[in-house]
């Protein structure tokens, strides 16, 4: 889970280097990542992953992803990658309420605070004015998209195996962003730019294929907290890449983030073990 929660990071750093060092489009970034990553996930495919196909909520997911990817692509052309990383992470809040409205899943008054906390990090991360820029607004569209997707995804996950998640929302994804993705081929490559697009794809695809390997050897309350170890890899990889550092108020933000984020995971057992006190 921490090899994958810093390796999907790592894809973005390496599509930030090809749009800032060789000039490329956002949807070039976007599509070759989903395109070289279906061929990867090759390997995975199965009859079931043929007939999940017909579901009309995975092509649904898939668009939803590859709308998250093409913003956050968007928004790492010009905001720094820690920030775009914060405000994405509105992604998880708006998948709660989705999931509360839409799947009536419970929603009790201290995951309601953890997720206002989160929420408040998030605004002083994105610091909403007339003059707020593109890239962070990007970011913030991309984290709804991901929230929509993840709702999507839950609603899905008992009736599609993990595996067929991966390798549909690779392939529909680059299927769907063919006919924008073609038109900004590079015309011109060096050895650099090619390894910066393979490495973004496979960093991409690799650590959601741990993420995927994580969650059948452990309990998802158990691995939920890491998903925020993502913030810590985007500033470090900020800081060592790109040489920015986070404002003070970016960092008061991350901490609501990733203190809201930790403690909504380990609710449920926090809660359990109360009851097996008071029970005793």
């Amino acid at each position: 889970m921490f090899v994958a929660m810093s390796m999907i990071p790592a894809g973005d750093t390496a599509g930030k280097l090809m749009m800032q060092t060789h000039g490329a489009s956002p949807i070039f970034v976007a599509w070759s990542r989903f395109a070289l990553g279906a061929l990867m996930a090759l390997p995975l495919l199965r009859p079931t992953t043929l007939r999940a196909l017909g579901h009309w909520a995975i092509w649904l997911r898939a668009a939803l992803m590859s709308c998250g990817i093409f913003c956050i692509q968007n928004a790492l052309q010009t905001a720094p990658i820690a920030d775009v990383f914060a405000a994405f992470f509105i992604g998880p809040i708006f998948s709660y309420i989705l999931s509360v409205l839409l799947l009536k899943e419970p929603a009790t008054r201290s995951r309601n605070l953890l997720m206002a906390l989160g929420f408040l990090g998030v605004l002083l991360v994105v610091r909403p004015s007339a003059d707020m820029s593109a890239g962070l607004l990007y970011a913030v569209a991309a984290g709804l998209c991901y929230g929509a997707f993840l709702t999507a995804s839950r609603w899905l996950s008992g009736t599609v195996r993990a595996t067929d998640l991966l390798v549909t929302q690779l392939a529909l994804s680059a299927l769907i962003l063919t006919p924008f993705g073609l038109p900004h081929l590079p015309t011109t490559t060096s050895l650099e730019f090619s390894l910066l697009t393979f490495g973004s794809a496979a960093f991409s695809m690799g650590g959601n294929l741990l993420l995927l390997l994580a969650y059948r050897r452990a309990e998802a309350a158990q691995l939920a907290p890491l998903v925020y170890l993502q913030l810590l890899s985007a500033t470090a990889l900020g800081w060592v890449v790109f040489g920015t550092l986070p404002a003070a108020l970016t960092w008061l933000g991350l901490a609501l983030i990733l203190s809201a984020g930790v403690l909504s995971a380990a609710l449920p057992s926090l809660q359990a073990k109360a009851k097996r006190q008071t029970a005793g």
